[in-house]
């Protein structure tokens, strides 16, 4: 049975809601991405990886087998988070519930704005302030990535954050 979209939806906001940070600092963004690095080289993939703190770049990876492409989709998606605050992946899914997309819905451009799953909103106890994004496996998977490692991080129970199993 595939996971609906309400269900995904649901879980996106429960993962905003419980996986924020009580301090962020170039150190951890180093240790986060340095673990995303080895989650990805796990399933024998790779992405390009980027955690940005107010607009500063505190970590960049392209892995070898990624392309500028990638590299593309990491500024598309995260400015989609800088703008809205919230989940690539969850903006694509309430467009695709709604039948629209994003430029019909904001004119903005899709030249710079993606709302594929990928990007995560940093949180500090409830305030934004930046986005870790990767690019390089399947929307849904690229989201997956950044949560289980964040779950891990922030020790809270992946068993409850995780999206359901698509089919």
């Amino acid at each position: 049975m595939n996971a609906s979209i309400d269900q995904d939806l649901a879980r996106i906001a429960l993962q905003e809601e419980q996986l924020q940070f009580d301090t962020f600092t170039a150190d951890i963004a180093w240790q986060l991405g340095t673990l995303l690095k080895q989650a990805v080289e796990a399933l024998g993939k790779a992405v390009v990886i980027d955690i940005q703190l107010a607009g500063h770049p505190l970590f960049f990876y392209a892995m070898p087998g990624t392309t500028p492409d990638n590299t593309d989709w990491v500024r598309r998606k995260r400015n989609a988070v800088l703008h809205f605050h919230r989940s690539s992946y969850a903006l694509g899914l309430e467009l695709k519930q709604k039948q629209t997309t994003l430029q019909d819905k904001t004119g903005l451009d899709l030249r710079d704005y993606a709302t594929h799953g990928g990007s995560f909103p940093i949180r500090l106890r409830g305030t934004f302030v930046g986005t870790i994004t990767i690019s390089g496996l399947p929307q849904r998977d690229d989201h997956s990535v950044i949560v289980a490692v964040l779950t891990n991080w922030l020790n809270q129970p992946l068993s409850e954050l995780a999206l359901a199993d698509p089919g």
